[in-house]
């Protein structure tokens, strides 16, 4: 009697085949899921930045037409922690700006004449204006 023996299985140049094709992939998902996630932190750091516009006006009403100590409000100054961005003020205006993380050289400024802008011109320590683009 003749016994035919069936191999089942797979060999070991197809498991490593299998497992380098699936490994490529995960690097693809795991490359777009960075850009996902720096794009997210960008939409938080702006979201954060234009809610200090409405607390700044707040506190300019409550403080007899003046913007100085602005920066030093809760509201304000948690929502400028929480962007990792920077502030200032004086009586008759105020800026607040952060660096974005998807674009190293890339800012988001948000001022009291209303303006919101991402920028890659230099944001100056203590400005209190936000730059024209």
């Amino acid at each position: 009697m003749i016994k035919n023996k069936l191999k089942r299985g797979f060999t070991l140049i197809e498991l490593l085949v299998v497992i380098a094709i699936i490994g490529i992939l995960a690097s693809v998902v795991l490359a777009s899921l960075n850009s996902a996630r720096d794009k997210g932190e960008d939409a938080a750091i702006k979201s954060n930045l234009n809610n200090i516009r409405a607390q700044a006006e707040l506190f300019y009403d409550n403080n007899s037409g003046s913007y100085l100590g602005v920066c030093s409000d809760t509201n304000v100054a948690q929502g400028v922690t929480a962007a990792g961005g920077e502030c200032n003020d004086t009586a008759d205006v105020w800026a607040a700006f952060a660096g974005l993380s998807s674009a190293s050289t890339s800012s988001y400024c948000v001022d009291s004449t209303g303006k919101a802008v991402t920028t890659t011109s230099s944001i100056t320590t203590g400005s209190t204006a936000c730059p024209a683009s």
